[in-house]
């Protein structure tokens, strides 16, 4: 016998309404992810020339196109990009979240992770699936103001830098997100 609660209910909603979030990915390989790579970091450049500097001095840059973040009450985000090492592809990720509370709402959004130290590079592609905490720093805050000296010199071992923001959310944070490698 089955026993079917409100909290499998929301759940397996919750579940559902993510997926239905198509982010323009899909499931086309990795030649339509590097292609979007490509171009959100040629975007990223021409809004922000200051991350040409951040992409210079770091070990490697995981790159999301685009995430998808929706919330009513119980909500989460999902998107999927790669890591480049210098101009090279080496891994592809997903990037995935939940959460809850007071929040209703959707918004799509881009973003880049600059590893700045060879150390924080290897934690990340060693771990099986590394979480962002509240340790991140963010480069551009959610109005979009430009990079700071003291940012581009940074001692921060990974810089996230969030922009391209469109929907009905204020604010993108990254924080409890958690990348998973992934085979497109």
């Amino acid at each position: 016998m089955s026993s079917f609660t409100r909290r499998t209910f929301v759940l397996g909603g919750a579940t559902l309404s993510l997926a239905a979030c198509a982010n323009g990915i899909g499931g086309q390989g990795a030649a339509r992810i590097d292609a979007r790579v490509s171009a959100t970091l040629n975007e990223m450049y021409g809004r922000y020339p200051g991350t040409r500097n951040l992409a210079q001095n770091a070990s490697g840059m995981l790159v999301m196109p685009l995430i998808t973040e929706a919330g009513l009450g119980l909500g989460g985000s999902y998107g999927r990009g790669a890591l480049r090492i210098g101009e090279s592809t080496v891994d592809y990720y997903s990037a995935a979240s939940v959460s809850g509370g007071l929040q209703i709402g959707a918004q799509q959004f881009s973003h880049v992770l600059f590893f700045m130290t060879d150390e924080a590079l290897m934690e990340f592609r060693r771990s099986p699936g590394w979480s962002a905490g509240a340790d991140l720093q963010y480069a551009i805050n959610s109005e979009g103001e430009m990079l700071s000296a003291s940012t581009l010199t940074s001692l921060s071992p990974v810089i996230a830098v969030v922009f391209a923001q469109a929907g009905l959310r204020l604010g993108a944070t990254l924080e409890g997100t958690k990348y998973t490698r992934i085979i497109p």
